[in-house]
């Protein structure tokens, strides 16, 4: 053991019902003993578990959450108050953490690997099914901004009804403003699904008008989709979806296009 560090974590759970107490683990909090600037926060990506135990569970204040507790744990602790304290200031009865338990780490990131392994993600099976269609978008996507340091710099499920009207069930994945204009980000899946691009060109007129009433702003909504090549649906109906948007002025842009769509995040950002 030795050149191990020494550590404790924390596990973050979901408990959308504190008296039958059933939990998800969905993040853990890894801190070097003694360094109050070592400490590594990470979330689950996938979600399936809490939607599981509730079909309901709110994914994007979930998310949310992560950034907040990131910015917490990077150095704006509150003067005088423990960590244990803020966290729990910032959390919910639905979202709630343990106590601390020591381990030792190899380094902290395979400290984090490890963690996350034996008690966030889950547990892998050989007939588990592969991550596909706009779930694998989204994950993808995600993984591209977080890769460039901006994911926690974005607003995450973006609520159109507060351009549209209320009620309007519709979110967007994803976005962020540089000065003027606001770009927003959502997966898309054209493995034989046309009514999704029906639905988000039929509504972005409105979204787009909203944008410019409340922000004052311009909107640019990006379709995230798959190449023509990853999807089983006939080359006229992969034409059709992508027309379909093209034509409402939504920009469509495959998985393939994330790299370059983060770095341009990543310097308008200017993190």
């Amino acid at each position: 053991m030795n050149g191990r560090l020494q550590c404790d974590f924390l596990l973050v759970r979901y408990v959308p019902d504190p008296v039958r107490n059933e939990f998800v683990n969905i993040g853990v909090l890894l801190r070097e003993a003694g360094r109050a600037d070592r400490a590594l926060l990470r979330f689950t990506k996938d979600w399936s578990r809490v939607r599981c135990v509730d079909p309901d569970a709110d994914i994007g204040m979930l998310e949310s959450l992560e950034s907040e507790l990131r910015e917490r744990i990077g150095g704006e602790l509150v003067p005088g108050k423990p960590l244990m304290q803020v966290l729990e200031d910032c959390l919910s009865n639905a979202v709630q953490i343990t106590m601390p338990a020591a381990y030792l780490a190899e380094s902290m990131q395979a400290g984090m690997e490890e963690l996350m392994r034996i008690y966030v993600e889950p547990r892998k099976r050989e007939a588990a099914k592969k991550q596909s269609g706009r779930m694998a978008i989204h994950a993808k996507m995600r993984s591209e901004f977080e890769r460039a340091g901006v994911w926690d710099l974005m607003r995450k499920r973006i609520a159109v009804s507060a351009y549209t009207r209320a009620g309007d069930p519709l979110r967007i994945d994803c976005g962020y403003r540089p000065n003027g204009i606001i770009r927003m980000f959502h997966a898309v899946s054209l493995d034989g699904d046309s009514d999704v691009p029906k639905v988000l060109a039929f509504s972005v007129p409105s979204i787009r008008e909203g944008v410019a009433r409340v922000e004052k702003a311009e909107l640019e909504l990006t379709a995230i989709v798959e190449p023509i090549a990853e999807v089983s649906a006939e080359w006229d109906e992969y034409r059709f979806a992508v027309e379909t948007m093209e034509a409402q002025r939504i920009r469509v842009l495959t998985v393939n296009d994330l790299s370059r769509v983060a770095e341009t995040a990543l310097r308008e950002l200017r993190v």
